[in-house]
C-alpha cells in the first residue's frame, strides 16, 4: 500500500472519531424540557431554543408568521392569519371605497395573479378578468423576478386621473392595459331597476358596512315606481358584514321571527330574531342564488327559506357558516379565528363538511353532476339548496366564445366603440332610449369586423349562429355600461340571456 494512501486513511479515522466524540460530547449534554403534547408550551419552547441556540441569526418576523399560519392550519381551512397589509386590504375592501385601479391579487410563487377584479372599477372596464397574470406595471417588470407585493401595489396606486400601464398575461396572450387611476367603488348594491311594472330586480355583491343602508335606499326608489316583488341576486355574493344580513332580514320579517342561530364548544347558542320594524314585510321576494353565493348572503337566503319569505331559484349555495372572530394585534396584524357556526332557523348547518377535497368542492360538484341535476344536490353537504334548480348551461359556448374570452375581445370592442360615441353614450338616460341605439348600430358587424381585424379571430362553421345571442347580449351590455345608466344597463341587458333569471319570473 502507498504511503500516501495509509495516510488518507489514517486521517479519515481521526476526523470520524473526532466527530464521534463531539457528537457524544454533545449527546452527553443534551436537555430534555419537560412539556406535553397536549398543551401550548412546547411550541413556545421550540421557538426559544431556535432563537437561543440556532447556528445563524434568526428572521423572527418570518418564523412567527410560519408558526401562526401552520398551526391554524390545522383548524379549519377560514381561520388564518393577516399580516398587516393584507388586514389592511381587506378592512377596506368591506369599509366603503379606496383608491387603485381596482384589483385584488395574490403572489402565490413569484408572479402576481389577479383574484378579483373590482366591479365597475377601471380595471374590470378595460377588461382584466381574475386568473391575469401581472408581467409589468409601466415598463418594470413585476413577474418572475420576486417584485415585492407591497411595491407592486405603489406602483398601481396613484392619484385619480392619472394614467399606468398594467401588462398581463392570459393563457398565452399578452395583453397591455391603459388604465386611468381613480376611486374605486365598493357599493353592495351594483344596480336596481324595475324590469316590470310591478317586479324590481337587485344586484347585491357583498356585505360591507354600507350594505343595509345601499339596500333600503334602492328599495325605496323601486316601491316608488311601484314595486311589490322584489328579485335579489345574491349570486357571487360571498358575504361580509353579519350585521348586515342581520338588518337586511329584519326588512322582511315579522316580530320575533327567528333570522340565524350560532353554537360553538366555547359559544352558547345565541339566536337573532326580527323585530318586526322592517319596511319591506308585505314586498313578496325571490333571491337568485349561485355556488358563489356565501357567508352572510347564505345567512340572508337561508332565513327567508325558512321562514317562508322567499323563493330561492338557482343552484346549491357555497356552503360557509362559520363565526369568525377577529382578533387584531398592536403591529397592524390579526387573525380571523372560527369561534362557532351558524344555523338557519329550522337547525341546517350552513358550513359545508370538511373534506381532503374542501378547496375543490367547486370543481367536485361539476363532476359529481350536481351542476346539471337537482337529485345530485344533499342537505348534509352544507350550503342551502334552493326551491327551483337551474342546471348549468354549456350550449352557448364554443372555441369562438372562449378565444374572445382568453383576449378579452368583447370588453376591449366596448371600450373602442366607447372612444368613438363617447358624447352619444353618455347622453342616454333611459333604458328605452339605450335598446335603440344599440339597435342602430350594426354592433353585430362592427363587433365581427374588430374581432378579426384586431384579434385574428372569425367563428367557424356553425359557431356564430349558436353562441350569436349569447355574445351580442355580452357586447351589447358591455356597450350600454358606458352610458348613463351604468351597471343597471349592463345587468338589465344581461338578463335577456340569464336562465336563473328567467326561471324566476316563470316562477312568478
Amino acid at each position: 500500500m502507498k504511503r500516501s494512501t495509509v495516510v488518507t486513511l489514517l486521517l479519515g479515522v481521526i476526523i470520524g472519531l473526532s466527530v464521534a466524540l463531539l457528537m457524544h460530547q454533545l449527546s452527553g449534554n443534551k436537555r430534555q424540557l419537560r412539556t406535553r403534547y397536549d398543551d401550548w408550551r412546547k411550541l413556545n419552547l421550540i421557538l426559544q431554543t431556535v432563537d437561543d441556540n440556532y447556528v445563524d441569526s434568526v428572521d423572527r418576523k418570518k418564523a412567527t408568521d410560519a408558526a401562526i399560519e401552520a398551526v391554524l392550519a390545522t383548524l379549519d381551512p377560514h381561520s388564518v392569519y393577516m399580516p398587516p397589509q393584507k388586514l389592511e386590504e381587506s378592512e377596506e375592501d368591506l369599509s366603503g371605497n379606496f383608491s387603485g385601479i381596482g384589483i385584488q391579487f395574490n403572489v402565490p410563487n413569484d408572479t402576481a395573479v389577479v383574484i378579483e377584479v373590482i366591479p365597475g372599477g377601471p380595471a374590470q372596464k378595460l377588461g382584466m378578468q381574475p386568473g391575469d397574470r401581472l408581467l409589468k406595471v409601466d415598463t418594470t417588470s413585476i413577474a418572475g423576478v420576486s417584485f415585492p407585493q407591497d411595491s407592486m401595489v405603489r406602483r398601481m396606486k396613484g392619484p385619480s386621473g392619472t394614467k399606468v400601464t398594467v401588462t398581463v398575461k392570459r393563457g398565452s396572450e399578452v395583453i397591455p392595459f391603459e388604465i386611468t387611476r381613480g376611486k374605486i367603488p365598493t357599493h353592495s348594491v351594483d344596480a336596481a331597476f324595475m324590469v316590470s311594472d310591478t317586479t324590481g330586480f337587485l344586484r347585491l355583491s357583498k356585505f360591507s358596512r354600507t350594505t343595509a343602508a345601499e339596500f333600503a335606499d334602492a328599495a325605496d326608489a323601486l316601491q316608488r315606481q311601484g314595486m311589490k316583488h322584489l328579485i335579489v341576486d345574491l349570486r357571487d355574493n360571498s358575504g361580509g358584514f353579519f350585521d348586515q344580513a342581520l338588518k337586511l332580514s329584519n326588512m322582511f320579517l315579522g316580530k320575533g321571527d327567528m333570522i340565524v342561530y350560532m353554537e360553538g364548544r366555547h359559544r352558547k347558542r345565541e339566536e337573532y330574531r326580527a323585530d318586526g320594524s322592517g319596511q319591506l314585510r308585505g314586498t313578496g321576494l325571490t333571491l337568485l342564488v349561485s355556488d358563489g353565493t356565501a357567508s352572510s348572503s347564505e345567512i340572508f337566503a337561508g332565513a327567508m327559506q325558512d321562514n317562508g319569505r322567499a323563493r330561492l331559484v338557482g343552484r346549491r349555495t357555497f356552503g360557509k357558516g362559520l363565526v369568525q372572530e377577529p382578533v387584531n394585534f398592536t403591529d397592524g396584524s390579526g387573525i380571523r379565528l372560527t369561534v362557532a357556526r351558524f344555523y338557519t332557523p329550522s337547525g341546517r348547518c350552513i358550513q359545508k363538511p370538511y373534506s381532503e377535497d374542501y378547496v375543490y368542492d367547486i370543481y367536485k360538484r361539476y363532476e359529481n353532476g350536481e351542476m346539471l341535476a337537482a337529485d345530485s344536490m344533499h342537505v348534509d353537504n352544507g350550503g342551502i339548496i334552493p326551491d327551483v334548480f337551474v342546471p348549468i348551461d354549456t350550449t352557448k359556448v364554443g372555441s369562438f366564445y372562449i378565444n374572445c374570452t382568453k383576449k378579452a375581445t368583447t370588453m376591449r370592442f366596448a371600450s373602442a366603440f366607447f372612444d368613438g360615441h363617447k358624447a352619444e353614450l353618455q347622453a342616454i338616460d333611459t333604458y328605452d332610449a339605450l335598446l335603440k341605439y344599440l339597435d342602430s348600430h350594426a354592433l353585430e358587424q362592427r363587433f365581427l369586423s374588430f374581432a378579426r381585424n384586431r384579434d385574428e379571430l372569425v367563428p367557424i362553421n356553425d359557431e356564430w349562429e349558436v353562441e350569436r345571442t349569447y355574445m351580442m347580449t355580452q357586447v351589447r351590455a358591455l356597450v350600454g355600461r358606458y352610458s348613463r345608466l351604468g351597471d343597471n344597463a349592463y345587468y338589465h341587458l344581461f338578463l335577456q340571456t340569464d336562465e336563473i333569471y328567467k326561471a324566476a319570473t316563470a316562477a312568478l
